[in-house]
């Protein structure tokens, strides 16, 4: 659609660059160096997947090897320099470049493997500086899913229905099913985690289920932002906001930044407010601390703003002990924390399915059987799953 519509002279996909990272790394360099796949695969075993982590001497001598080997001295010292460098281009999964002029005036393209498939020979962060627009164009399938369940519907006289029109009147029956973790199928509630979740987090409107969609995430997890969340919702754990020196801003600062979320930064946009609300980041800092979070588990870069956040907290008279707490929180959306609007977005998707799911089971079952590939569970568990629903 995009290259119909735009044409091939002034829509390209973004690249990416893949870096050498540890295990990838010592497989190759294993290789170069005469090593058998056995030895490779259990040197592999020392190291961890990010670009901050070395080999761990101790774990090393524990699975069989001599730190003092020549052969895996040097095996040691050639990783350690290849780590971070660029690897090889590959191609953005969705990233497209659009421009008014030809592309080929402003930019090196590259073709692709695909057939037809061009892509421009520079990342997302060389196109941010240059000022290029670039576009996300990911697909759903849940999209598929829901238009054949729209289509099916009208077909068999169960009423003309949009996004929009189901999205604004909720339904109690819906939460409570959901509540109840019924949700095998429904778009991004559908995981056992999601599911173990639901019950215990009770959804009972759309921007509950913006919560849903963002605090099963590796970043909530690892900032232990879960439990305080749920706590404080079912009210077992009062709600507490810090405040700031009175020279410096409003008490209620804080509040007023967290209060839908019980005093717990879920969102990636909460992250940037409180490193500019409470720290006294310019809003371009703001902007650097999201794209470290987004890429610190590759590249690292985090360090950089630590004493800076939390110097700047306690500068504005907040406990030392809070500035570090609201760090680490920080820091854990390096894995995977959600933006508040990319939440809001797939929390609509979340109840139109459910709604589809809740109210026309056959309708439902039918359009994801017609939509497969897509979500976490074979036909043959949809199909159980229908019939346990009265199909």
């Amino acid at each position: 659609y995009i290259y119909r519509r735009y044409g091939r002279d002034r829509a390209a996909i973004a690249a990416t660059v893949i870096h050498y990272r540890p295990k990838s790394t010592v497989r190759e360099v294993g290789k170069a160096l005469g090593l058998t796949e056995d030895v490779t695969q259990k040197l592999t075993s020392t190291v961890w997947g990010s670009f901050s982590s070395r080999f761990d001497e101790r774990r090393f001598t524990e699975t069989g090897f001599d730190p003092d080997n020549p052969e895996i001295a040097r095996l040691r010292e050639m990783v350690d320099r290849l780590l971070e460098f660029p690897r090889h281009l590959s191609q953005h999964v969705g990233g497209f470049v659009l421009t008014q002029g030809r592309l080929d005036e402003m930019v090196p393209i590259h073709n692709g493997a695909m057939a037809d498939r061009t892509f421009i020979e520079w990342d997302k962060d060389d196109i941010d500086a240059l000022g290029l627009m670039k576009v996300d164009i990911l697909a759903l399938g849940m999209l598929t899913c829901i238009r054949k369940s729209f289509d099916l519907m009208r077909e068999h006289g169960h009423g003309d229905h949009l996004l929009d029109t189901i999205a604004v009147a909720e339904d109690d029956r819906v939460y409570d099913m959901l509540c109840r973790g019924d949700s095998i199928g429904v778009f991004q509630v559908e995981s056992r985690a999601q599911i173990n979740m639901l019950p215990r987090l009770r959804p009972r409107k759309l921007y509950d289920l913006v919560v849903q969609v963002a605090i099963v995430r590796p970043g909530p997890i690892e900032g232990d932002m879960v439990h305080p969340y749920l706590r404080r919702r079912s009210g077992k754990e009062k709600v507490d906001f810090p405040s700031p020196h009175p020279r410096f801003g409003p008490p209620d600062e804080l509040q007023q930044l967290l209060r839908f979320t019980y005093g717990v930064p879920l969102f990636q946009e909460q992250a940037m407010k409180l490193a500019i609300v409470a720290a006294g980041f310019t809003p371009g800092e703001a902007n650097q601390l999201r794209k470290s979070m987004a890429t610190f588990r590759k590249v690292g870069g985090m360090d950089n703003f630590q004493a800076k956040l939390i110097s700047g907290m306690v500068r504005r008279g907040y406990e030392a002990e809070f500035a570090e707490r609201c760090f680490k929180q920080i820091e854990g959306f390096g894995s995977y924390g959600f933006p508040e609007s990319h939440a809001l977005s797939f929390a609509r998707l979340v109840y139109v399915s459910s709604w589809i799911k809740c109210f026309h089971p056959a309708v439902f079952a039918c359009a994801l059987l017609n939509s497969q590939p897509m979500g976490f569970y074979a036909p043959a568990q949809l199909v159980r799953d229908a019939v346990e629903h009265g199909v």
